[in-house]
């Protein structure tokens, strides 16, 4: 049985089953339990998404899928749903992103870290801002994603994780802590960050940044700062003209595409499969990269091995500073191999060496 595998029409047809019998007898029937994350939006009524779908297979695979053989998520009935043209929605919003609670701290700390109401005109404004922020898809966000009383709720959350704060903080989640600690330990980067994303959105720049099609690249990557200056970052670094002009720049004085971290040459090893090749890192921090046009002299050309290590833990090194680790590491493996090497040697001696007569 292929899952997945449903026509327009056959939804159609299992929407009408489940307006015959009802919600409650449809979904005992097939053994469905409510929706928790989607629901199917059709001529202005709502559906369970996963039981809709599951059951839509009866009418193109001669029997409905079991609840047990997928999933209602993004990966299988809303994927396939969303496939055929049909309205999904989520049921609760999604948690917030390291961005928007970035946002939500800068604002508690300019108010003297304490919670804002709803009513708080500052609030209001945060909540429109948060709303245009490109990280979360339309379908993943119901009626109330955001809005005001939510916006206010976080405030909370974060205020009541203040060392300071001597009450019962409230529930708040995991990237809250974080966040707060990172202002309190570097306020005026942090609040560089906030200023930055806000620009981003105002100017519309960060809005432009389309979602890589390599989140699972930046998912191993360490950026207390967002994703979306993370997501604007790597643009820059994918830039093909600043690549080639960086290239161009490097081999006009001289130089080779060799990593500027650990000296590894593609030509050199690969021959001419792998002749111009080599990745360029923009060097800038984050929270320094503002709007200001890209030089060269920003660019590092460095090796894949090298710009992986250099993303996936913060604070970034630097290439020169990734350099200086790498050769402190191959200069303790190669005393530690002498070491080695001399003991044995000196063991060799001793099991070869004639016994004293007796």
């Amino acid at each position: 049985m292929r899952r997945g595998a449903i026509t327009r029409e056959s939804v159609l047809k299992a929407i009408a089953e489940h307006d015959d019998l009802g919600r409650e007898a449809f979904l005992s029937t097939y053994h469905f339990g409510k929706a928790r994350s989607y629901v199917l939006v059709h001529e202005g009524r709502e559906y369970d998404s996963k039981a809709i779908a599951g059951v839509a297979h009866k009418w193109d695979q001669e029997r409905a899928l079991a609840p047990n053989e997928f999933s209602g998520g993004k990966d299988h009935a809303a994927a396939w749903l969303k496939r055929l043209g049909f309205q999904v929605r989520a049921v609760s919003n999604p948690d917030w992103a390291r961005d928007e609670v970035i946002l939500a701290c800068h604002l508690v700390m300019t108010n003297g870290w304490k919670g804002l109401d709803a009513q708080d005109s500052r609030v209001i404004e945060l909540s429109a801002l948060l709303q245009l922020l490109p990280i979360h898809a339309d379908e993943d966000r119901n009626e109330k994603f955001r809005n005001p009383n939510g916006v206010a709720r976080k405030t909370f959350d974060i205020a009541t994780r203040h060392p300071d704060y001597r009450g019962k903080p409230t529930k708040g989640g995991v990237v809250d802590i974080e966040v707060l600690h990172e202002f309190l330990a570097r306020p005026d980067q942090m609040t560089e960050v906030a200023h930055l994303i806000r620009e981003g959105v105002s100017t519309g720049e960060l809005q432009d940044l389309a979602q890589t099609g390599d989140e699972e690249f930046d998912d191993d990557i360490s950026a207390p700062e967002g994703r979306l200056l993370l997501r604007r970052h790597r643009a820059r670094e994918r830039n093909k003209g600043l690549r080639k002009k960086k290239i161009d720049s490097v081999l006009r004085k001289g130089g080779s595409l060799a990593c500027e971290a650990c000296g590894f040459d593609f030509e050199a090893v690969y021959g001419e499969r792998g002749a111009g090749y080599v990745e360029c890192h923009h060097v800038v921090p984050l929270h320094e990269a503002g709007e200001g046009k890209t030089k060269l002299s920003d660019l590092a050309l460095i090796c894949a091995n090298c710009h992986r290590m250099i993303h996936r833990r913060a604070p970034w090194p630097t290439p020169a500073e990734l350099r200086l680790t790498i050769e402190h590491r191959r200069t303790s493996w190669v005393r530690g191999t002498a070491a080695i090497v001399k003991q044995r040697g000196q063991t060799a001696e001793r099991s070869s060496a004639p016994e004293a007569p007796q």
